[in-house]
C-alpha cells in the first residue's frame, strides 16, 4: 500500500497569473510531494506588472472552506497568506484556534509590484488574533518594521518583539536589505540562525514570499524540525529564482518545478 502524503491546507488569495498566492503554494506542495488543499480568501486580477483589482471572499465562506477541509481530510500543517480584511483575519483565526497543527503565517501586506494586500484595520486584527497562533511568522523587513513599530535595522530586536506578541518563531527575510547577500534571520525557542544566500540579479521574483512560506509548511507537515524545514525551503526558493522561466513583462514567476 502506498504511503499517504503529508497534507497542507493553504489559506490565501488567488493570483490570476499563477506566480503567487494559492497557485504558487499548490505548485510548491506538488514539488515536495505534499497533498494541497485550499481556502481562498480573495480573487485578484493581476499579472506580472501589477494588481488591478481585488475581490475578497465573504468571511463565512473563508471559514467554511477551512472547516470543511479539516473536518474531513484533515491537515498536517497550514500556511496562511493574503487575508486582506479584518473580518477575514478573524474568520481564519477562529477556524484555526485550538487546532494542534503547525501554522506558518506569511503576513502579506504589499505585493511585489507595490499593491496593498492588507487593509489598515486588518493589521491590528492580524496581530491580535492570528499572530498568537503562529508556529512561524515570515515577514520581510518592511513587514517586520510595520508589525513591530521598530524603525531601525535591528532585526533581532524586531524578531524578539514578534515573539513577545505571540509568534512561537520568526523568520525575517532579508531581501529588502542593501547587502550583496540576502541574510534571513530565524529566531525560535532553541536559538537563532542566519541563512545567507547570494543575491541573484533578476526581476523574476513574483511570489517569492508565498513560495517560501509554503515550502516551510511542507517541511513541517512532513515532520521536519523547524530549522531543517526553513533551510530546505530557502534552498528550494533560491533554485526556483535562479531557474525562473522569464515569463511576463514585469516581475515574473519562479520555476516551481525545480527539485527540492
Amino acid at each position: 500500500m502506498t504511503a499517504k502524503p503529508a497534507r497542507l491546507l493553504i489559506i490565501a488569495g488567488s493570483d490570476s497569473c499563477g506566480g503567487a498566492g494559492i497557485q504558487a503554494a499548490i505548485k510548491t506542495a506538488a514539488a515536495f510531494g505534499v497533498y494541497a488543499m485550499t481556502a481562498v480568501t480573495a480573487v485578484t486580477v493581476q499579472n506580472t506588472k501589477g494588481v488591478r483589482a481585488i475581490h475578497p471572499v465573504p468571511p463565512a465562506i473563508v471559514r467554511g472552506q477551512i472547516e470543511a477541509v479539516l473536518s474531513d481530510i484533515g491537515a498536517d500543517a497550514t500556511v496562511v497568506g493574503m487575508l486582506y480584511s479584518a473580518p477575514i483575519v478573524r474568520a481564519v483565526a477562529g477556524a484555526l484556534a485550538g487546532r494542534k497543527l503547525p501554522i506558518v503565517v506569511d503576513p502579506v501586506m504589499v505585493s511585489t509590484s507595490g499593491a496593498t494586500l492588507l487593509d489598515s484595520g486588518a493589521e491590528e486584527s492580524l496581530k491580535k488574533h492570528l499572530l498568537p497562533l503562529a508556529t512561524l511568522i515570515t515577514p520581510n523587513i518592511p513587514e517586520a518594521k510595520r508589525l513591530t513599530g521598530i524603525r531601525g535595522t535591528d532585526m533581532r530586536r524586531a524578531a524578539a518583539r514578534l515573539r513577545e506578541m505571540g509568534a512561537k518563531a520568526v523568520l525575517i527575510k532579508g531581501g529588502h536589505s542593501t547587502r550583496s547577500t540576502i541574510d534571513d534571520l530565524l529566531v525560535w525557542d532553541m536559538g537563532e540562525q542566519v541563512l545567507a544566500f547570494p543575491r541573484l540579479k533578476t526581476r523574476h521574483t513574483h511570489g517569492t514570499g508565498c513560495t517560501l512560506a509554503a515550502a516551510i509548511a511542507c517541511g513541517l507537515a512532513q515532520g521536519m524540525a523547524l530549522p531543517l524545514a526553513v533551510s530546505r525551503a530557502r534552498e528550494y526558493v533560491q533554485a526556483a529564482i535562479g531557474r525562473a522561466p522569464g515569463f511576463g513583462k514585469g516581475h515574473g514567476p519562479l520555476n516551481h518545478a525545480v527539485k527540492p
